[in-house]
């Protein structure tokens, strides 16, 4: 048998950005996947701490914001690469009503570090009201970022390439097939539903679609725009467009209205020509209260579950991987926002 400090289910957000944890304080681990193409691995990769349709910020924006950041400058020590794009978020305004309600909102202490005062014109895209950027706002090379720690955990052999089996789980005597283990940790997203020991968590799966997209007309900056969606390049003459967000359509398939809607969406503000090269979706783990789901499980004690990530997965993922940590090794309490047991309780 060989011992691990944690197993950990799942290859998402939530499951690699706890690993980091790990490997900073030196604990023994393997995470089981099949390196399907889930959420987080077709996500945008957007850094924001902003809500942009009404000009906010939610819980913890600065704090996640400048922990992602520390997290990002630590991977990149043994990585080699760091994966921050720093690409700020424009922000198209609709009318002179936005540009008002902006500017208002920069004023007010909780937006003044984020929302820039000056306005920029953009050029090659309508937006007649000109544009407000996002300070402190920017990209993952999302791509970059899984290849990069996958191939570090594989070439350590912290990674294991199959299907983990719940029946082969032993959670009283800590062995699953050949491993004793610690902890053990679900960090499945909607592969939540199938789990035996989580299946019941407040998990809600929202679906979302992007394009890539060639541009006839290359945009002069590396900036992402945000008009309905967000608009950014991905090399040379190609650019991601997106997301959509559907809890209604949830089968496996490609939603031609998703790509109606994503289609007209970039047609509004990019008169040029373009041809869509790529469709993909993924199914977000959301939450009724926008919170993330993290926990021990209420009979085995040293069985936990991250999740209900939802589109900020980054900043979540990041940022709450250390509550979790602290919590398993140092016995610091969950915050009861992010508790799995707020839903125990009431």
């Amino acid at each position: 048998m060989e011992n691990v400090d944690y197993i950990i289910v799942g290859d998402g957000y939530a499951s690699l950005f706890f690993a980091h944890q790990l490997i900073k304080n030196n604990k023994s681990f393997v995470v089981f996947s099949e390196e399907k193409k889930g959420a987080s691995r077709v996500s945008a990769g957007i850094i924001n701490p902003v809500v942009l349709k009404k000009f906010t910020t939610f819980w913890k924006a600065q704090e996640q914001i400048d922990f992602l950041k520390q997290t990002l400058n630590e991977i990149e020590k043994y990585t080699g690469k760091n994966y921050l794009i720093d690409a700020p978020i424009h922000r198209i305004f609709h009318d002179e009503n936005e540009q008002q309600l902006w500017q208002k909102k920069a004023s007010s202490e909780e937006l003044v570090n984020f929302l820039d005062r000056n306005f920029t014109h953009l050029d090659g895209v309508k937006n007649d009201f000109n544009s407000g950027k996002v300070n402190q706002s920017a990209r993952l090379d999302v791509n970059g970022f899984f290849t990069g720690l996958l191939e570090y955990f594989k070439k350590r052999e912290h990674f294991i390439n199959k299907k983990f089996v719940y029946s082969d789980l032993n959670p009283s005597d800590h062995t699953y097939q050949n491993f004793t283990y610690k902890h053990i940790l679900f960090c499945e997203g909607i592969g939540v539903k199938n789990n035996p020991f989580f299946s019941d968590i407040s998990v809600v799966p929202n679906k979302g679609h992007h394009i890539k997209v060639k541009l006839t007309q290359a945009l002069a900056d590396d900036i992402t725009i945000k008009k309905k969606h967000f608009l950014f390049p991905i090399d040379e003459d190609m650019y991601f467009y997106g997301g959509t967000y559907d809890r209604e359509q949830l089968h496996d398939e490609i939603d031609t209205s998703a790509v109606e809607q994503l289609t007209n969406g970039l047609r509004e503000f990019y008169f040029n020509d373009f041809t869509i090269e790529e469709v993909n979706f993924g199914f977000r783990p959301t939450v009724k209260d926008r919170r993330p789901i993290i926990g021990r499980h209420s009979q085995y004690q040293d069985m936990y579950v991250f999740n209900g990530l939802g589109a900020r997965g980054i900043l979540n993922g990041c940022y709450f991987s250390k509550s979790l940590y602290d919590h398993i090794e140092n016995n610091i309490p969950l915050h009861e926002e992010i508790s799995l047991q707020r839903f125990h309780t009431k």
